[in-house]
């Protein structure tokens, strides 16, 4: 027997709770109660079979472990890294012993094809096997020669992975023999390895696979030889009767008692509130209404939805832990590789923001941005191009967990600016308005923007950027497409952007790089992933951005590495690497001159000034989405849902009428380009062109 607390997944409502396991190795059952005192009277909660079952875990997290047995999934997580070693390690133990049994009646001979392709898996391994051992012994006389400390301890890895190896594929052949004589048994019993080349492998996993008694010869003098046709009856050992199936019990009593009697810290993906937790299937504590919840008011007393979307405070991320994991929801819905475009994912991910207004953090520095006009050579326009797109990243990420902004909707618009440093606009009553351009009511100092949903399907958002006086403009066009990868989220960006330098005539082209949500087992974390090029036509300057995603065995997260080279120059003149969320370091190449390309946690992003919503129009983001964003705000997840699906049904209503009246959607403030592309129809190279044709006309005139 082994004992001890786990924390089980509930459902999303509910999330993680504690529970008191007991794994009985024996019987092949794990089962649960509701606290210890509990275990002592015999109330089972639920159990899990383990006969078939398979073990998983998450490499991005150390304290999360599943069991797919049944049909069913079960979620558990332990306290730390090595509390979940020991409950996997017995539990695989378990599973072995128990291992499939599949037999045959000694009149009904096992099928020739299976005992055949068993033998010819054993065989292949075996060969496999050889060779690995033959390329290990070399490879550990190559790097006992190594002289170079660096590329000794490079080789050193390599080794120690391939030794691994070499043990799984010794682990693998032993699990082969038992699955070829439990197929077709000797006497009812397992007999080991009958190949003499492969008995070192058993030796040398006798001390961490241990064979069932139905997979071995018994040498216990108290157990005789058990024959196969007995293997289903009651060992004396076993205490507790072993259900058809596994299951989770869904009425809960009365009461409800913490598997410890001390509070168990689980960490970061543990309930932040599991002693008012209700049993399962029980009434639990509601999550919080709105009026419930402080959220702010206006003199009026009504909700302030502008005060709703300054708040950048990490309020609901205590609302995701509770929920737990988003996987739960997912597999009722998809399969790995699917498209996850027309899937409706859990309100209590959402980001209380639209991905519009996401986009605009890409000039959460403006300063960085604006500078790249002021910049005196074209080596250096280049450098702070990267600067400015690298840093940009980091601004972009409002909460520690992965969320989802809101998908726009069809004719969607966002529009904000931002001051220059050392400007304001409460210090500035005379200010100068352009007039016109994607913000009309900022002045010429300020960076302005403007954002389209011009596509549902796919669903791609357009968007702009300017600067008058430093005339300077960003036009750029992007769709997500997402794809389910098990335990992870995929999501490919297609689009362009392009940087121009009107005075000087210079536009910088750019790619976007792909983005991954991890960990959605628990609790989910953002990385970027993939190449990015950019590059200046018109000077031959390029750069090669690679975001590197974390590899499997050690290494760190959100590495990025730069390379950026004049002309047909095979060598770069200015390399960068670091981190895109905290800091980047850069060196000029032909100097040797090294400096700090930037360091997040000096450039405090400046905030974006956004019209009052009570002065919004119709489609614009935050008057769109303003219930969705006060019922998460206000952790109510059934209020933001109902506005969530009020928005979207119509939506749907309306592309139902355009179907039969057969009228085309048209875009306000974009228009196609080319054969995928889209451009802001009166971006200020236009404006300034009509501006000097009617200085000119004016002139010609007089």
């Amino acid at each position: 027997m082994m004992e001890g607390s786990l924390s089980k997944w509930t459902n999303v409502m509910k999330g993680w709770q504690y529970r008191w396991f007991v794994l009985d190795e024996n019987a092949g059952l794990l089962s649960y109660y509701t606290s210890k005192e509990k275990m002592t009277r015999g109330v089972r909660r639920g159990c899990v079979r383990l006969r078939a079952a398979v073990i998983g875990i998450d490499d991005e997290d150390d304290s999360t472990f599943t069991i797919t047995v049944d049909h069913k999934t079960f979620h558990f997580q332990a306290r730390d890294g090595s509390e979940r070693e020991r409950w996997v390690r017995a539990l695989e133990d378990t599973i072995l012993r128990h291992g499939r049994r599949e037999r045959w009646s000694r009149c009904v001979p096992a099928p020739a094809h299976r005992h055949g392709d068993l033998e010819r898996r054993i065989s292949e391994a075996d060969a496999y096997l050889q060779i690995m051992i033959e390329l290990v012994a070399k490879m550990t006389t190559r790097v006992s020669e190594l002289a170079e400390p660096q590329d000794k301890n490079k080789g050193q890895v390599i080794l120690d992975h391939s030794n691994a190896m070499l043990d799984n594929i010794k682990h693998s052949i032993v699990l082969l023999q038992i699955a070829k004589n439990t197929v077709n048994p000797v006497n009812g019993v397992y007999q080991g390895p009958t190949n003499p080349s492969q008995s070192h492998i058993k030796e040398e996993l006798s001390s961490r696979v241990e064979l069932g008694s139905e997979c071995r010869e018994l040498s216990t003098p108290s157990l005789p030889i058990t024959p196969l046709e007995h293997l289903d009856a009651p060992r004396q050992a076993m205490t507790l009767l072993v259900p058809d199936t596994s299951y989770s019990s869904s009425e809960g009593e009365d009461d409800f008692y913490d598997a410890d009697d001390e509070l168990v810290d689980v960490g970061t993906q543990g309930p932040s509130a599991s002693r008012t937790c209700g049993a399962e299937g029980a009434s639990e504590q509601e999550p919080a209404s709105p009026a419930a919840v402080d959220l702010p008011r206006t003199r009026d007393g009504e909700i302030d939805y502008d005060a709703l979307y300054e708040d950048d405070s990490d309020s609901d991320l205590g609302s995701m832990e509770n929920h737990g994991s988003v996987v739960t929801h997912l597999l009722s819905q998809v399969k790995i590789g699917m498209d996850l475009t027309k899937v409706v994912l859990p309100t209590f991910i959402l980001e209380r923001r639209s991905l519009l207004e996401m986009y605009a953090d890409s000039f959460a520095h403006p300063d960085q941005f604006i500078k790249i006009v002021d910049q005196p050579t074209p080596r250096e326009r280049m450098v702070q191009v990267i600067r400015w797109y690298l840093s940009s990243y980091h601004a972009g990420r409002k909460s520690q967990v992965a969320k989802k902004p809101y998908n726009p909707i069809l004719g969607e618009v966002f529009r904000c600016h931002w001051d220059q440093e050392g400007e304001s606009v409460e210090n500035n009553t005379c200010k100068q308005e352009v007039g016109d351009g994607p913000v009309p009511w900022c002045s010429p100092d300020q960076l302005s923007f403007v954002a389209e949903q011009v596509s549902h399907h796919p669903p791609i958002s357009a968007f702009y950027a300017e600067h008058v006086n430093k005339r300077i403009q960003f036009d750029a066009w992007v769709w997500t497409k997402s794809k389910f990868l098990g335990l992870s989220i995929g999501v490919h960006n297609i689009g362009r952007g392009l940087v121009t330098l009107l005075d000087l005539g210079e536009e910088y082209s750019l790619t976007f790089p792909n983005g991954y949500g991890r960990s959605i087992l628990t609790v989910p974390w953002i990385e970027l992933g993939g190449a990015v090029v950019i590059e200046c036509v018109q000077t031959g300057h390029k750069a090669n951005v690679e975001f590197l995603t974390k590899p499997f065995y050690g290494g760190k997260k959100h590495r990025v590495t730069c390379e950026i080279y004049a002309g047909t120059d095979k060598k770069p003149y200015y390399t960068a690497q670091g981190e895109w969320n905290t800091r980047m370091e850069g060196r000029w190449t032909e100097s040797g001159r090294s400096e700090v390309l930037f360091d997040v946690s000096s450039m405090r992003p400046r905030r974006k000034r956004v019209a009052p919503i009570s002065r919004q129009g119709g489609n614009e983001s935050r008057r769109v989405w303003r219930h969705v964003t006060a019922g998460l705000r206000a952790a109510d997840t059934d209020a933001a849902t109902s506005a969530k699906r009020r928005l979207e049904q119509t939506q749907r209503d309306a592309a139902k009428k355009r179907v039969d009246t057969g009228d085309r959607w048209i875009t306000q403030l974009f228009s196609p380009k080319g054969e995928e592309g889209w451009e802001y129809n009166m971006p200020l190279s236009k404006r300034s062109d009509a501006a000097h044709a009617a200085c000119k006309s004016a002139d010609e005139t007089r």
